[in-house]
């Protein structure tokens, strides 16, 4: 098998949860409502925010990686919304969707060309750098998300 084949098909494992650690799909799955927005004791966040963060980071590296237009928002404030909850049922689908969503367009990006040459209007990032940050980057929060629902006794491995 080709090798660069190996790489993609890892990469895309990786983006989708890994085969080593739970994903991000498996840390929201039966999530009680209720639980979106309870900050535990000590901790300065909820899993409403962590979701928000998770999905914010993540369209900002897809968005970088297509297009030489793109803005990142303002580190570390418009990375992190203040709100512990959703609004409403519709904010907390719309997030989860656009999480998915970018996710798939990544791989997508990740699948059609060379993921190791330089973006060019970047320092030196390639579509390779790009998904190691987003998967490690995700992997870190969704580890976070199972932690406080272990907190709330809301997780069932």
């Amino acid at each position: 098998m080709d090798q660069h084949k190996i790489l993609t098909d890892e990469l895309v494992k990786l983006l989708n949860g890994g085969s080593a650690h739970a994903g991000f799909d498996d840390a929201i799955k039966g999530l009680p409502k209720e639980a979106r927005g309870i900050k535990p004791d000590k901790l300065p966040y909820s899993i409403w925010q962590l979701v928000e963060h998770i999905r914010i980071a993540q369209w900002d590296m897809l968005e970088f990686s297509k297009s030489e237009k793109h803005e990142s928002p303002a580190w570390p404030g418009e990375y992190w919304v203040k709100e512990t909850a959703p609004a409403d049922e519709s904010a907390w689908e719309r997030s989860i969707k656009q999480i998915g969503d970018d996710r798939d367009e990544f791989i997508k990006l990740l699948k059609q060309g060379d993921i190791y040459k330089a973006i060019p209007h970047g320092d030196g990032q390639s579509i390779l750098r790009e998904a190691l940050q987003i998967a490690d980057h995700n992997a870190y929060h969704v580890a976070e998300i199972i932690v406080i629902r272990r907190l709330l006794g809301a997780w069932n491995s």
